[in-house]
């Protein structure tokens, strides 16, 4: 058994049952590991056994130590403190456990649960290229999916692209407006942002056009509404879901620019999905929903035409589901979606990872979803994460003011570079390799820079930072591993081999195959609070816990048992650190 708290823990249940003639509940075994100001390494807290035991705290753990020191050849003493009993499991036992870790491949993955969950995660607009925003949400979504393919579960990886509504036109619009007919094959860069380029354009247009509206006396709301562009992309909306053939294949021609875009900074990412689904598909869908909802009373249409929700008896407000002159809005689409999904795989549980400014759409979805009779609403879970920041402030689309997602990877690799070089350690690989580690080593910081703060917290971006070859960074894991990878080479080119045997641990042996024996606990955590950042952690821990013991501890210059049994345990470390960091999408590189 490769977990020390279940095995003591059926052996406390043992001896409180042989001790005192009864059977006790699971939930009155509490075993947890030795604080680390203590003896022992894991603890019995005795104070729920005491009404069975009809004893003191310290008479009964000293009682139960007794007996398992005598039943249980696997304790090998035992101390008490107050009400809690601090047991020391013997070297054999410790042995034993590294040895079913080191030759179990499946070692971290839980067994398989039944059930079906579908992810939904990157969901960009297709007006803009990708952005450090959604570089969060792209390495969340796909490290969730790692992590309860982790725990057993059936993953489904979607992306939702957003390409329609008002915001696509405003691009559309000033393209037309100002392109001249541009293609990004003539203006030298990704369809992407090309198509970004006009967005942040249109926003120009806008305010020259509303500054004689405001000097009228206008507000400053009331002047972008009124503007003649504005109006003009409203028009553009309406014509577009109306089928008009000029605008429809000028949306197709400059989406299409956008997706290739994207498919390249994906790639850059590793980032794949299973199934990708397209407003313009699913909003139609959804059009049917509201008006099945307009039949059954659920949803109501107002003078003006417009249809909505009246959610004030839950609590919430009243939400748009059509506009008065027919067109959808995201909910609309996101009702259709939804519906469609299900039909299609029956998921579980559907995750929506989406920041928390969206906190109220999803909430309101799965409500609107409910009152119109579908049962698997409940399913929906919105993992609402926290915004990007950078030192300088927020960003803003609109105004350009983003960190571009492809600019900033190639940062990464520039400082990777930078940073390796000066250590001055790889003249001897070749330089496609070179290339090779430093985007591993950039991809590498900037994911567990991002994955390793809890999805929920809002975060500060420092790429620099994130480099660091010291400290909680992905760098300082990628060398740990390349360290260890470095040792095993020259083990097996002097003809050693790691191999499991009866020696004696020391301290800091003991306490690295303590942590790597709750690694599928740190799984099982991370899986159910949804939190990448649980292994992200849990990585660094054991990569600086095996450079503590490697600094202090000679591996390759002991001899015998004692360095076979060293040498095992490194690769074991090395290859848990492989299998929490592929969760993360983060590579580990063989040499550094």
């Amino acid at each position: 058994m490769t977990n020390p708290i279940d095995f003591f823990s059926a052996k406390a249940a043992l001896a409180v049952s042989s001790l005192y003639g009864t059977q006790v509940p699971s939930s009155m075994i509490q075993v947890q590991a030795t604080r680390k100001d203590f003896e022992g390494d894991v603890t019995l807290v005795t104070f729920p056994l005491l009404r069975t035991s009809r004893k003191s705290p310290e008479v009964t753990a000293a009682e139960i130590g007794d007996w398992l020191q005598a039943n249980v050849p696997e304790v090998d003493g035992f101390n008490v403190v107050k009400g809690f009993l601090n047991v020391s499991l013997s070297a054999a036992f410790w042995n034993g456990v590294l040895l079913q870790i080191a030759s179990d491949p499946d070692f971290g993955h839980l067994p398989a649960t039944g059930r079906t969950v579908m992810v939904e995660f990157s969901s960009p607009n297709t007006n803009k290229p990708l952005h450090l925003g959604h570089i969060r949400n792209n390495l969340l979504g796909w490290s969730v999916s790692k992590l309860l393919e982790a725990c057993g579960h059936r993953v489904i990886k979607v992306n939702l692209v957003n390409d329609r509504g008002i915001h696509i036109c405003k691009s559309m619009l000033a393209w037309l407006r100002c392109g001249n007919g541009i293609t990004p094959e003539q203006a030298g860069v990704k369809g992407d942002h090309l198509v970004g380029d006009f967005y942040v354009k249109f926003n120009d247009l806008l305010k020259e056009e509303m500054k004689p509206l405001i000097e009228s006396g206008m507000s400053e709301e009331e002047a972008a509404r009124n503007c003649p562009i504005m109006k003009e992309a409203q028009s553009m909306l309406v014509r577009w879901e109306q089928g008009d053939e000029e605008v429809v294949a000028l949306w197709r021609k400059m989406n299409g620019w956008v997706y290739e875009g994207f498919d390249q900074t994906y790639k850059a990412l590793g980032i794949s999905f299973d199934r990708i689904y397209y407003e313009s598909q699913t909003y139609k869908s959804g059009k049917e929903i509201v008006a099945d909802g307009l039949a059954k009373g659920v949803l109501y249409r107002r003078e003006d035409g417009s249809v909505w929700c009246d959610m004030r008896a839950d609590g919430l407000d009243e939400k748009l589901l059509l506009r008065s002159d027919g067109t959808s809005v995201y909910m609309t689409q996101d009702l259709g979606t939804a519906r469609q999904r299900y039909e299609e795989y029956g998921f579980d549980e559907i995750i929506y990872v989406v920041g928390n400014e969206q906190n109220y759409h999803f909430q309101v979805l799965k409500l609107i979803l409910g009152k119109l009779g579908y049962e698997w609403s409940d399913a929906i879970y919105h993992l609402s994460y926290g915004m990007v920041e950078l030192p300088e402030g927020k960003m803003k689309s609109r105004e350009g003011t983003v960190v571009d997602a492809d600019d900033l990877i190639e940062k990464m690799y520039n400082t990777a570079r930078e940073t390796s070089m000066e250590l001055g350690k790889l003249d001897d690989m070749p330089q496609d390799e070179q290339d090779e580690l430093f985007r591993m080593l950039g991809l590498g910081a900037l994911k567990y820079f991002i994955i390793k703060v809890d999805p929920r917290k809002t975060m500060l971006f420092d790429p620099k930072e994130s480099i660091d070859f010291n400290g909680n960074t992905g760098p300082f894991i990628q060398y740990t591993h390349a360290r260890i990878r470095s040792i095993l080479r020259k083990a097996d080119e002097a003809g050693l081999r790691p191999a499991a045997g009866d020696v004696e641990l020391l301290p800091k042996e003991i306490s690295l195959i303590q942590l790597l024996s709750s690694y599928p606990e740190r799984v099982r955590e991370a899986g159910e609070a949804h939190s990448p950042a649980i292994i992200a952690n849990y990585a660094y821990d054991l990569a600086k816990e095996f450079n503590q013991f490697y600094h202090d501890t000679p591996i390759l210059k002991e001899e015998g048992a004692v360095r076979d049994q060293r040498l095992l345990l490194a690769r074991a470390v090395a290859d848990v650190l492989v299998r929490a960091t592929d969760i993360l999408g983060i590579r580990l590189p063989e040499r550094m």
